[in-house]
């Protein structure tokens, strides 16, 4: 089978009507920039609580990250429970990290609300150790969530770890048994039809130009026309372009390339991932993994620290090919049929971030890589502030600062690149 170079998931979820070339409405109370989790989610909230509201996708619907990440439902951010309470106190790390948790039980109950067939399954999922003392502060991130934050987390030891994993390049593992999988492009297609049917308007392959305050509202030029809306909400999250500057300043898109292989038979399926977890490993350089429904291993990671080119998907399949058979050597003979790539985004402080902009434009952005859930999460709170509701999100204190003598193209990159490799390499 030649290598295809677009998701996996695409293949296996059903098809959306097409959204393209639908009329706009001349004014909505509300135009929802981006169709991915984020976005849905908000419209979905506001179109039940009665607002009018306009999706706006430059492309089809849920057609970047959220249609393209590993379908890792995770608690938990970015930043560690040790660096949260570090920087800002035990308190606000708590509300931070309880948010996650929240997040979490909000997509399984929206998932079962709303009817979404997209393969959610509680697995649970492994922190793998790429180092001895990784797994030393995994012992310190146990015992400070077991202390303060009323949470569990199992440590298994190297000695032990082929009960969880069928690899011996770990030096331990931190299983997170709450934690779930989801197909995503089923999910966010998912979502899509309940935003339909809650009367909210989609439209694909409309790219928004500019956003503009008109008196009390806002002109929002598309390349579809000109609608007025009476607030925005920015849902681009790592795709922002210069439509939203303020947003674009403050994020950073950052190439994430999964592989796919053949499917797998199924004895060698369960020796891999005997409980079918979720995995990621430690490094700043990090790769994550699953078996999907038909036992494809998926196997992702940052092998190339830019946002994604037409000529990165094949050299970055090499990569991550590579990369699985240092994991899994029994996979040297395994075929690799798939391989595509998106933006994952992050922010200075590598944490989400949701707020208002200026009165009527709000945003929530930046989950690096741990969005599934944290994306539809922070899209119904943004959309309870839009409504006039107590959004109760932590998120929106945190100071979101633009990163100096950028734009929204990201030059220092590599050298962030060299900088990982080089922790990755002393610590």
């Amino acid at each position: 089978m030649p290598l295809k170079e677009t998701p996996y998931w695409w293949d296996t979820a059903p098809d959306l009507p097409s959204y393209t070339d639908r009329p706009l409405p001349q004014r909505v109370d509300v135009a929802v920039v981006g169709s991915g989790y984020t976005g849905l989610s908000a419209a979905l909230h506001l179109a039940r609580s009665g607002a009018s509201v306009a999706v706006l996708e430059k492309e089809t619907i849920g057609w970047g990250a959220s249609s393209r990440n590993g379908g890792q439902v995770l608690a938990g951010l970015k930043v560690g429970v040790e660096t949260l309470v570090s920087r800002y106190g035990l308190p606000l790390a708590k509300h931070l990290y309880d948010a996650s948790r929240a997040a979490l039980a909000f997509v399984e109950d929206l998932i079962a609300a709303e009817q979404i067939d997209c393969e959610y399954s509680r697995c649970g999922n492994l922190y793998a150790a790429s180092k001895p003392k990784h797994f030393e502060g995994f012992k310190r991130a146990q015992e400070l969530l077991s202390r303060e934050f009323a949470t569990h987390h199992e440590l298994v030891p190297r000695a032990e770890q082929r009960r969880e994993i069928g690899s011996e390049a770990y030096f331990g593992l931190m299983v997170e048994p709450y934690n779930s999988s989801l197909h995503p492009a089923k999910y966010v297609r998912g979502l899509a039809k309940a935003v339909e049917r809650s009367g909210a308007d989609l439209h694909e392959k409309t790219q928004v130009l500019s956003i503009e305050r008109n008196g009390s509202s806002f002109a929002v030029k598309t390349s579809g026309g000109t609608l007025a809306a009476e607030a925005v909400f920015l849902a681009t999250n790592g795709y922002a372009d210069a439509a939203a500057p303020a947003l674009r300043r403050r994020v950073v898109p950052i190439g994430s390339y999964i592989i796919a292989t053949e499917p797998l038979r199924s004895d060698v399926a369960a020796r891999l991932l005997p409980n079918r977890r979720v995995v990621s490993d430690s490094k700043n350089f990090l790769h994550y993994y699953r078996l999907s429904a038909d036992n494809r291993l998926l196997f992702g990671g940052r092998a190339a620290f830019v946002p994604p080119t037409a000529g990165s998907n094949r050299k970055s399949a090499e990569i991550l090919r590579r990369d699985m058979v240092e994991v899994f050597p029994e996979l040297a003979d395994t075929s690799v049929e798939y391989v595509w790539s998106g933006n994952v985004c992050f922010t200075m402080d590598m944490l989400p971030h949701a707020g208002r902009f200026e009165e009527g434009v709000t945003y929530a952005a930046g989950y690096g890589g741990h969005g599934v859930a944290m994306a539809t999460y922070l899209g119904a709170k943004m959309a309870d502030v839009i409504l006039g509701k107590d959004d109760r999100n932590p998120f929106r204190d945190l100071r979101f600062r633009a990163i100096p003598l950028y734009d929204g193209r990201p030059w220092f990159l590599p050298l962030a690149a060299l900088w990982f490799k080089f922790l990755d390499w002393i610590r």
